[in-house]
């Protein structure tokens, strides 16, 4: 087994890679491929998360290789990465050199479906193989208004340049629980993650707790493994209140650990929502109401240095809290667009060190996966490594 477990770690080195650096391909390829059919097309819910905007070009999602590792397909024209396409197959390169042959994520049953007022399911929420469902309830966020964005988001301009063109609006909490009950169904969702950009912390209590009674009401599940995505309310009450509703999981992005950079990055965070030290305070209130594992944070991983970042994994883990720090990604039409982030080996250091220190302080990989918005993270393949998780290691031994 070391041996196969070699071998992924190499590719996840190459993963890294393509997280990192995108990976460029000519849109022309993909029409041998059913987008929108048999494969899985991108929507815009809430980001731009290739390196360029393409409005009226098709890209897939992601695809897998023979090893059973996911790569998000982030599309990058400068990119010494690439898919090629040659004798009715799909190869990821690198300086043109092929390396392996890959699969497109399948287009999930339910995106053929409407909820009952006719809107498409597919615009509803997305779908990750591996089942998790993501619904981005609103594509915009109201710092805007008051010049206070993240600096690293670009909600708001996906918004701008997508939206209209995508036919992407608001979700009721009806259209939310048709959706995630007929991807329970019929693609095996195991998880939903609920976000959106900022919006009145009354409005977005009270929408969170509908929300979930729709998604009982359609599922029939009293707990259907649900992340709450929130701002950091004034109330800590407020926190009870998603635990009552159903959900079994919550996060508060608090994005950046060193206080004075959290204040440059995160204006409307720092001053709308109580500050740097509101947010931490808040998450240590919500694992007393949710439980060791059960709440978690997410880190902007690069922005700040290593140490720093890593410094705030270990301070939550030891309160009980989960860390994600997933390489961060100058999204265009955000306010860092054309700045860098560091290189794949600097992010993939700093997943082993996450790794190490969520395992230490004893979170499963179940923990891990409810608690995230995609699996597929770096984090969530070095369990699957060392845990053996991969259909690889189950075809070894067959």
């Amino acid at each position: 087994m070391s041996n196969i477990k070699e071998i992924l770690y190499k590719e996840l080195e190459l993963k890294a890679k393509v997280n990192v650096e995108g990976v460029n391909a000519n849109p022309a390829i993909f029409k041998h491929l059913d987008l929108g059919g048999e494969y899985q097309e991108q929507i815009h819910s809430l980001f731009e998360m290739d390196h360029h905007d393409h409005v009226g070009i098709s890209f897939p999602c992601g695809f897998t290789s023979p090893n059973g590792l996911r790569y998000n397909f982030n599309w990058d024209v400068n990119s010494r990465l690439s898919i090629k396409y040659h004798d009715d197959k799909y190869y990821l390169a690198e300086n043109d050199k092929e390396l392996f042959p890959i699969e497109f994520d399948k287009r999930p049953n339910y995106y053929k479906l409407n909820t009952s007022d006719g809107t498409e399911m597919s615009h509803v929420a997305s779908f990750t193989p591996g089942g998790t469902v993501g619904v981005a309830y609103s594509n915009e966020c109201s710092l805007k208004e008051k010049g206070l964005d993240c600096l690293f988001c670009n909600a708001n301009a996906t918004k701008d340049t997508y939206a209209e063109k995508e036919n992407i609006k608001w979700k009721n909490p009806k259209q939310i629980g048709e959706t995630v009950a007929a991807a329970y169904k019929y693609d095996g969702g195991k998880h939903v993650n609920i976000t959106g950009g900022f919006i009145p912390e009354r409005r977005e209590v009270e929408y969170y707790i509908d929300v979930a009674e729709a998604i009982q009401e359609h599922t029939g599940l009293v707990d259907f493994n649900g992340t709450a995505v929130i701002g950091a309310p004034d109330d800590f009450s407020v926190i009870d209140k998603y635990k009552e509703a159903g959900y079994r999981t919550i996060a508060i992005q608090l994005e950046i650990w060193d206080k004075n950079i959290f204040k440059t990055i995160c204006p409307g965070k720092e001053k709308e929502c109580g500050g740097w030290q509101h947010w931490v305070d808040l998450l240590e209130y919500a694992v007393k109401v949710f439980g060791f594992g059960r709440v978690r944070t997410g880190f902007v991983t690069g922005i700040e240095p290593k140490e720093k970042t890593l410094e705030g994994v270990e301070y939550l883990a030891s309160k009980g809290i989960i860390s994600l720090t997933n390489p961060w990604n100058p999204n265009p039409g955000s306010k860092l667009e054309g700045h860098r982030t560091p290189t794949p080996e600097w992010h993939l250091d700093m997943a082993n060190k996450t790794y190490a220190i969520l395992k230490k302080a004893g979170f499963t990989y179940e923990q891990y996966f409810d608690a995230s918005p995609s699996p597929d993270f770096f984090v969530h393949d070095i369990y699957r490594i060392e845990e053996e998780r991969l259909p690889i290691f189950k075809k070894k031994n067959d």
